[in-house]
């Protein structure tokens, strides 16, 4: 690795108001070290670090909404509340004090336990359905107030980070968390105007959370989200089996007013339709960035060996590896960034040792690192 052959990652990059000084996005990593929900200055330190060792964009971790039972562990960080906001602007502040761009990931969990822990919230977790999986019960049926309600907790989110300063917002709309299961034909059996037969009608949840947002933040301010087709409940799950299925999910909600698609897939080189452009086709994002014309992101088992997933199932850990596949799609123009999880949430120097071509320092990566800021 020279800073020659790496030099597509460190290309500027805008949309709207968010100017980034390259292709690197900080990928959202659960660290849960906010019991109380409020982020705290070792927290703010942890930021900053990725800040100033020149992370183009720092995604938060998933920070959740104001709604009874958004978060499924004590450790999650509030997006709401005059201590938690306080918190996430000291955040902020020291982020842009390091010369970085950042921006929350707004959240809510629906009615996915943690992995982590039994913990159980006090109040009942709700779902499109009452259901967690395909014909899995828990929790509670939203109602239509619910939903109103929930709507309008991700608008007021969004407008507190634009508030904050922060540069951009990120919706949390993967993995089988809460937007995902309105998305998600197993978790979505409602027959009212949020269900539907078809991916293009289950998406109307998600569109109306984007259209609240877009209104309470304006036009200018740049809306990200992240959606997946695989599930945590699921792996092998696909919300879209062909591009006309994608487009039919992906294109309204860049209608409504997503500017950025943060497509997560487990292994980023992996072709979404190889039937139709081969083993070394287009990923997931760039047929996202190609059927819908906005910019994503990839994201998934970048920069250390082996499936991000394996990794945290079997704490196994991971070394560095090479970049030259991402690099080539970087520069055909596939997509736009890449998120970077585990090789950022171990070693905090990670985009300024690949920009400086030293890969003989870049550390590995162990479950233990997610017990501690590094």
């Amino acid at each position: 690795m020279t800073a020659q052959n790496v030099a597509a990652l460190f290309q500027p990059f805008q949309v709207k108001s968010l100017a980034l000084k390259n292709r690197i996005v900080m990928a959202p990593m659960t660290r849960s070290f906010a019991p109380e929900g409020v982020p705290d200055s070792n927290i703010a330190a942890y930021y900053r670090r990725r800040a100033e060792a020149d992370v183009g964009l720092i995604l938060s971790e998933g920070t959740v909404i104001n709604r009874p039972a958004a978060r499924n562990q004590p450790g999650i960080p509030f997006f709401h509340g005059e201590a938690a906001l306080a918190g996430w602007q000291q955040v902020i502040n020291g982020v842009h004090a390091a010369g970085g761009k950042m921006g929350p990931q707004i959240w809510h969990t629906g009615s996915v336990p943690s992995t982590q822990t039994d913990w159980v919230p006090d109040s009942p977790v709700e779902s499109p359905s009452g259901l967690v999986a395909p014909g899995t019960p828990r929790g509670e049926i939203m109602s239509d107030n619910a939903i109103a309600d929930t709507i309008a907790a991700f608008a007021q989110a969004a407008l507190d980070a634009k508030t904050l300063g922060f540069d951009t917002v990120e919706i949390h709309g993967a993995h089988g968390y809460l937007i995902d299961q309105f998305f998600w034909e197993g978790t979505n059996l409602r027959t009212d105007a949020f269900g539907g037969a078809t991916l293009k009608q289950r998406s109307r949840f998600a569109a109306e959370v984007v259209k609240a947002i877009r209104q309470a933040v304006g036009p200018e301010f740049p809306l990200i989200l992240r959606v997946s087709q695989w599930k945590q409940q699921d792996f092998t799950s696909r919300l879209a089996t062909t591009p006309d299925a994608m487009t039919d999910w992906l294109l309204p909600l860049v209608e409504a007013g997503v500017d950025v698609l943060h497509c997560s897939q487990r292994r980023f080189w992996e072709a979404e339709f190889p039937e139709l452009d081969g083993e070394q086709g287009l990923n997931f994002a760039g047929w996202a960035k190609k059927l819908t014309g906005a910019a994503t992101i990839s994201v998934g088992s970048v920069g250390l060996s082996g499936d991000f997933v394996d990794t945290f199932t079997t704490g196994q850990s991971s070394s560095p590896a090479s970049l030259d596949n991402l690099v080539q799609r970087l520069e055909r123009n596939e997509f736009d960034l890449i998120a970077v999880g585990r090789a950022l949430l171990s070693d905090p120097r990670w985009v300024s040792k690949v920009r400086g071509g030293d890969s003989a320092s870049l550390e590995d990566f162990t479950v233990a690192a997610l017990g501690q800021l590094v």
